[in-house]
């Protein structure tokens, strides 16, 4: 046996002691389901699965890095949830839209994804509990804010239970994989704009013929052996589509924030942000007014967005994220001040910073 050999038998035995491992955990698994069951207690628990994410990347002393150690056990963990309660959760469908991914990211891959066709929908599907969470973009780091979204939080009673920061990665993918072939291009309006200057200088006089989603686009070019389509590397796998060319989007530094709608919102986890909408009596200074608490008690406003109530000619409603849990004494203290001085707030909801990923 030479050298590479014994080292391959080696990791042959290794895995077969992580199969066996992963198999005693389904069952104790299974068997905290039997106790949850019986005490009916939810099975899902957001901060259980964080304390193992955070303790084992704290312990991990390498080579092994640790954000494949997390996606890894994303991974168990979601499976794990399965053998006792499938998570249902909604996006924006078809499968393998960027919402779809980051949900994936999120979830794990062991979910149960409920694809819909509009943001409401979103919002539809959990509020009617068809859905225990659904996944919703909020911004672009290109392109900014996405107003239906907000808007939709002031007639919805959900909660924001977790942020998502995914990088938007776009890929010109079609049948044959030959650029040559291609005679048109279907795209989703956001990622037109975001790929606008690669395709201006390689696919000159190409049509782009509108679709309604990254994933709508691989559909579509799925069934048209003279079209691209730009999407996500998963709408490759899903729709058996080979890549013209990877990473067309302009700008590599491209994220787009999701958030995770739910009818609760998690414990604190110490590092948290919390989010409020307002409105303010039509007066001067009623901005500043809002505000000076937040600054008295050293709350760091992270994020404030404005938007036309749609109720009554130029009122605003604001869209505001801090850091700190509204457990926190500091911040609940801060927020009854602010409250004081608005016609309407509303808690949106207190969840853990998200990561770049």
């Amino acid at each position: 046996m030479n050298e590479i050999e014994r080292l391959r038998k080696k990791i042959d035995e290794i895995d077969d002691k992580i199969l066996k491992l992963l198999n005693e955990r389904a069952d104790i698994v299974l068997e905290i389901g039997r106790v949850k069951s019986n005490k009916k207690t939810k099975f899902y628990s957001p901060e259980r699965e964080r304390q193992i994410l955070e303790r084992l990347t704290a312990i991990n002393k390498g080579p092994f890095p640790n954000e494949p150690l997390k996606v890894i056990y994303r991974e168990i963990l979601s499976a794990s949830l399965s053998l006792e309660e499938p998570l249902k959760v909604a996006c924006l469908g078809p499968l393998a839209t960027f919402t779809h991914v980051a949900a994936i990211r999120h979830f794990g891959s062991s979910a149960v994804f409920v694809p819909v066709t509009t943001i409401k929908d979103v919002f539809d599907t959990v509020l009617s509990k068809k859905a225990d969470f659904g996944v919703v973009p909020i911004e672009n780091s290109n392109e900014g804010v996405i107003s239906y979204t907000l808007d939709l939080f002031t007639d919805y009673d959900l909660k924001v239970s977790a942020e998502i920061m995914l990088r938007i990665v776009h890929n010109l993918l079609s049948k044959s994989g030959k650029k040559e072939r291609i005679k048109k291009i279907y795209s989703f309006t956001p990622a037109t704009s975001q790929c606008r200057r690669w395709l201006a200088n390689n696919m000159p006089g190409i049509p782009i013929i509108e679709a309604t989603s990254t994933a709508n686009a691989a559909e579509l070019a799925a069934r048209d052996n003279e079209a691209a389509a730009i999407a996500s590397e998963l709408a490759a796998e899903i729709y058996n589509l080979q890549f013209v060319e990877r990473s067309i989007e302009d700008n590599k530094d491209n994220h787009t924030r999701f958030l995770v709608i739910s009818e609760e919102y998690p414990k604190k986890s110490g590092r948290d942000k919390t989010s409020i909408m307002f409105s303010v009596k039509n007066k001067p200074g009623a901005l500043y007014n809002i505000l000076e608490p937040l600054k008295k008690a050293n709350i760091n406003l992270t994020k404030i967005e404005s938007r036309p109530s749609k109720r009554k000619a130029w009122e605003y409603i604001f869209f505001a994220d801090m850091e700190g849990h509204i457990e926190d004494k500091r911040l609940s203290k801060a927020i009854e001040a602010v409250k004081e001085n608005c016609l309407y707030l509303k808690i949106l909801g207190s969840y853990p910073h998200g990561g770049l990923s």
